[in-house]
């Protein structure tokens, strides 16, 4: 089986078969190439825009002194402060320089880029004729790349949440630019955002979790486009994965075998990325008795880990699934998750 042991095939979880699978190791086959390639073309930004946000500053200190001149017909100052936001807001960087409105665009790109190589991976991994369970197992490298795109989204959308200036900060240089524009004053041309891609920013960066949002919507998208087939080979897809980072986690012996001490916190973000995403596809939803997916055991990984590490991930599974709160899901998983 290569780097994909079975760990076991227990009649529990509604018989879900159980891997574990490589996440450290797993290298592409011949016939994974082509597809791993155009994925990896795109995830080899996926670090340094993590890198980016977490550095990022803001210019809530230029805002504020503006704010406090009391003399909004100064179109000079407000051009000023205007301009340090935008060199914050495009550049989010620890050093502010400036950066061209084509290098904002390539970040903007670069979420449309990750939606396409989630269709593309979700393509490969749940195609006939075989099961997705076999694909996990024949295509082990693409399995570590959708893990991959899993982990980026969460830890995206975590300093998104922990860093309310990536927002206030671009909604004070929308506003600014309005008032630029409508006194005729040019800002500066290179730095300028169009309107077109400031409303699509801005509608990113409103959500809560944008990159959650993001991959929820390609993923229905994806199973309304593919009539043709069934929606169970993306729901057992999802529910599998879980099971996979479940199993690993909870098992000593499986878990001894991670090398790097990151991949827990990667496996415990891949786990609730493909819940959520499950939740959003599936008809019932992931806490339905029927669902494929062992909530309970999941919920109680979770709350195995050190409660700093894992607090935003039990919040993602509380406010970005669907069905959560639905009557059919039990009272003990919602008591679980208070």
């Amino acid at each position: 089986m290569g780097n994909l042991i079975k760990v076991l095939t227990r009649d529990i979880d509604h018989n879900a078969a159980h891997f574990f699978l490589d996440f450290e190791n797993a290298q592409p086959t011949e016939s994974e190439k082509e597809i791993y390639n155009q994925v990896n073309v795109v995830l080899k930004d996926a670090e340094g825009i993590l890198e980016d946000l977490q550095s990022y500053r803001g210019a809530g200190h230029e805002i504020r002194e503006v704010k406090h001149k009391h003399f909004p017909f100064l179109v000079a100052l407000e051009k000023s402060v205007a301009q340090a936001v935008v060199d914050s807001v495009i550049s989010i960087g620890t050093e502010v320089r400036t950066i061209s409105p084509e290098m904002q665009l390539n970040i903007l790109i670069f979420f449309f880029s990750l939606e396409a190589a989630l269709r593309g991976l979700l393509g490969a991994l749940t195609s006939t004729p075989y099961s997705p369970t076999q694909h996990l197992e024949r295509e082990q490298a693409l399995a570590k790349q959708f893990a991959e795109i899993l982990h980026f989204t969460l830890r995206f959308d975590e300093l998104k949440m922990t860093n309310p200036a990536i927002q206030n900060d671009f909604s004070y240089y929308r506003r600014t630019l309005s008032r630029m524009r409508i006194n005729n004053v040019p800002a500066e041309g290179e730095n300028e955002v169009n309107n077109e891609l400031a409303n699509r920013m801005s509608l990113f960066y409103a959500e809560a979790t944008p990159m959650l949002k993001t991959l929820s919507d390609a993923t229905t998208k994806f199973v309304s486009e593919n009539k043709n087939l069934p929606i169970e080979n993306t729901t057992d897809c999802l529910s599998t994965m879980a099971s996979v980072c479940r199993v690993m986690l909870e098992t000593p012996e499986y878990r001894s075998r991670f090398t790097n001490e990151e991949t827990v916190s990667f496996c415990l973000r891949v786990m609730v990325g493909v819940i959520i995403l499950y939740d959003h596809v599936h008809p019932v939803g992931a806490f339905a008795k029927t669902s494929k997916i062992d909530m309970k055991g999941c919920i109680k990984v979770l709350k195995d880990q050190p409660p700093n590490s894992v607090e935003g991930l039990l919040n993602a599974l509380r406010y970005t699934t669907k069905h959560l709160n639905d009557e059919t899901t039990s009272k003990q998983i919602k008591s679980m998750l208070q």
